[in-house]
């Protein structure tokens, strides 16, 4: 099986929408996976993502179904922190310079997958919420054909297949959904990665024995919209790639 994990094009948070060049994006991105043979297509159900996602769906006559638990608004709500400089104003903890500083210590790194016991995290819903992830993200995967098991990199094969699956959905979201599904502690994953516009990953979940261990084939590719000519500029407005 093949997972692809599209983030969203450039989006309007409120309203909940793309600009018009996150259209321009969502429509590049539709003609990069027409020839990509997806056999399902999954969308969060926030607008920025349906809107990302109905592109592909229109060009491949297919329907997309909705996952509720990849909504970033929940995400938001359990890895968003007060920023440590005292503005008082909340931010995802891997965007405050000062808390990143923190996810890539010598301690954290220590802790592994329970580097939700770090006491930074104390009085947070954090651990909860990356839990809540986990368990959506292990129902999701199982019913893909793959029993997860957790911390061992490999997943049991319960339907071996050939399926490509679409996944239109977050950054945010996706740095908790991707790590969980690689098996790299988050701390790790999200100090230094970062996700741009409509990027496309890609994880084949590649077949030994009994087991499948997924391997990341491609992350955050936007070489589609470098195919359409679409500005290929990155999410803080100065960077191209």
């Amino acid at each position: 099986m093949h997972l692809f994990y599209l983030r969203h094009g450039e989006p309007i948070y409120n309203p909940n929408m793309l600009t018009p060049h996150g259209e321009e994006q969502a429509r590049a991105l539709a003609k990069r996976l027409v020839n990509c043979n997806l056999t399902k297509i999954y969308s969060s159900p926030s607008n920025r993502a349906m809107q990302t996602a109905q592109p592909t769906c229109d060009a491949l006559g297919m329907e997309k179904e909705i996952l509720g638990f990849t909504d970033e608004h929940f995400a938001y709500r359990d890895f968003a922190m007060l920023r440590l400089d005292g503005s008082g104003k909340k931010c995802w903890m891997f965007a405050d310079p000062d808390r990143k500083a923190l996810l890539a210590d010598a301690e954290m790194y220590k802790l592994g997958f329970e580097w939700y016991d770090h006491p930074m995290f104390e009085g947070t819903n954090i651990k909860n919420g990356f839990k809540r992830i986990a368990e959506e993200t292990d129902k999701f995967l199982l019913s893909l054909g793959y029993e997860h098991i957790p911390g061992s990199g490999k997943y049991r094969i319960v339907k071996p297949n050939d399926d490509r699956i679409a996944l239109f959905a977050h950054f945010g979201f996706g740095l908790a959904f991707l790590s969980y599904v690689l098996d790299i502690p988050y701390p790790h994953f999200s100090t230094h990665v970062d996700m741009c516009h409509s990027g496309m990953t890609v994880i084949d979940f590649k077949e030994i024995g009994e087991y499948a261990y997924p391997r990341l084939l491609t992350y955050s590719s936007d070489s589609h919209l470098y195919k359409e000519g679409v500005d290929r500029i990155y999410d803080d407005g100065k960077s191209h790639f």
